[in-house]
């Protein structure tokens, strides 16, 4: 498992009207044990895009990467690894507004 020490977030300008609803990225530095997978020396953060639509929201893609040299690592999160990003995300989205 993981905790956020910094995060920032940001709403997606859309000034051509091509996204449905409001889209939001943040950008979360994760603190992960050294016996996870994830883990690196040099520290992970993900990237990701949470949307916001009339009928639903959630995280509509998440991207992982080393944060000293801004490598894409290939991992996929566990479902609940995703449901606390998506929870996280979800409290904090009128930081961005």
């Amino acid at each position: 498992m993981f905790s956020v020490t910094e995060y920032s977030v940001e709403k997606v300008k859309d000034p051509f009207g091509i996204i449905e609803g409001q889209r939001y990225e943040f950008r979360l530095d994760l603190e992960v044990e050294e016996d996870d997978e994830l883990y690196s020396e040099q520290g992970v953060y993900v990237r990701v895009i949470y949307g916001v639509a009339e009928n639903r929201s959630g995280i509509v893609k998440y991207d992982l990467y080393e944060r000293s040299s801004d490598k894409y690592l290939e991992f996929d999160l566990e479902d609940e690894e995703v449901q606390t990003l998506e929870l996280f995300c979800k409290e904090r989205l009128q930081e961005a507004e």
